[in-house]
This record gives C-alpha cells, sequence and structure tokens, in this order.
C-alpha cells in the first residue's frame, strides 16, 4: 500500500543537472560511507579527508553522527528502530548532497548490514563507497575519548554497540581501513588514492598528505 501523506507530492526536476555540477566543479560527486566501531576513528579520518579535498579545490562536507543528532536527529535514540531511523534520514539528505555535486563523508557507526545496504540502494553504481574503518574492539576501548566504553561497561550506556548491541562488519566493501596498522595520514592517502584512481578527482591530485 502506498504512504498516503506521499500521494500527491511530485519530484521537481532542477534545471541545473548533476552532470552540469560536475563540469563545473571539475570532479565527480560520490558518498563516501564511513562506518565502525565507535572509537575506530570514522569522525578523524572524514575530516581529514574533507580537508584534503578542501585543498585540492574540491567541494565536500561531512555529515558527522553527533552533530546530526543535535539537529535534523535529535528526536532519535539508539534502539535499533531509532538507529534505523537515523541513517535513513542521513542516506536521503546524503543523496541530495550528491545531486548538489559534493563529496559527502558521512561518518556513522551505521551497524546494521541491512540499513547500509537501503542506503546503497538510493544510488547509482559508483556514487555510494562504504569505507569499513576497520579496528579491533580492545583497540578501540583503549582510545575511548569520551570514556563511552567505560560507561557501557558499567552499565550507564544501554545499547551501545561492540558492547551491548551488535556491529556487523560490511561484507564488501569499497574501502577497508584497519586504523590499529595504519594513522590517519596513511588512512586518507588510502582514500585519496581510490578516488583518483578511479576517476573521481583530477588524475593530477597526489594522495600525499602534508
Amino acid at each position: 500500500m502506498s504512504d498516503r501523506r506521499s500521494a500527491n507530492i511530485v519530484w521537481h526536476h532542477s534545471k541545473v543537472t548533476m552532470g552540469d555540477r560536475h563540469r563545473l566543479n571539475d570532479h565527480k560527486s560520490a558518498v563516501l560511507w564511513f562506518t565502525g566501531l565507535p572509537s575506530s576513528g570514522k569522525s578523524s579520518i572524514a575530516q581529514e579527508v574533507e580537508y584534503f579535498l578542501y585543498r585540492h579545490g574540491i567541494r565536500s562536507y561531512v555529515l558527522d553522527g553527533d552533530n546530526v543528532r543535535h539537529g535534523l536527529n535529535k528526536n532519535l535514540g539508539f534502539s535499533p528502530e531509532d538507529r534505523k531511523e537515523n541513517i535513513r534520514r542521513i542516506g536521503e539528505v546524503a543523496k541530495l548532497f550528491n545531486d548538489a555535486g559534493l563529496f559527502t563523508l558521512t561518518a556513522f557507526i551505521s551497524p546494521y548490514r541491512e540499513d547500509r545496504g537501503s542506503v546503497r540502494k538510493l544510488f547509482t553504481p559508483g556514487e555510494f563507497i562504504e569505507v569499513f574503518v576497520k579496528c579491533p574492539l580492545e583497540v578501540c576501548e583503549q582510545r575511548d575519548p569520551k570514556s563511552l566504553y567505560r560507561k557501557a561497561r558499567a552499565g550507564e550506556i544501554p545499547d551501545f554497540t561492540g558492547i551491548s548491541a551488535p556491529y556487523e562488519d560490511p561484507e564488501r566493501p569499497e574501502i577497508t581501513i584497519e586504523t590499529n596498522n595504519f594513522n590517519i595520514p596513511e588512512s586518507v592517502d588510502i582514500i585519496i588514492t581510490y578516488l583518483r584512481d578511479n576517476h573521481y578527482i583530477p588524475s593530477d591530485v597526489q594522495p600525499i598528505y602534508r
């Protein structure tokens, strides 16, 4: 059954196409979907990739999990249902940003394969780049900059991914970065190399972070 709330809503197409924006920017657009355990390094890497792209004149924006929950998703908790809705909303926002010609970097735990798969289906092949920020749980716990793991172990935070809630590893991510083996500059280089070698950004952009 169709949603009655959408019965009289029609998508309005812009006179400016995504291809027009790509030509104006001199680069493609795509979503870099960072996923991984808390404290695995998602936000840190996403922020540095954004800064690298900015320095090379490539338009991008980071949608960070904590930032989005201050506004757009502040009414959501961390139950499986709320996590699903959290990711659904971000996927729709990322789709709009992609159409605007930006590289959209999303830094969310997004623990469930099904939810990440649903977001991928919003995009045409090549527009969704899943970046698995892989890190052993014990290393993430050692980092724990906000003491969230400690609080979760003490029972102060329910539904905490990796402790009292599951995380499902991606099965076929486009990029995997083991952040217990690579530092942030090296992780940035891995992503920039992928973007350059797959013709998302100009070939003269060198994947050397300085």
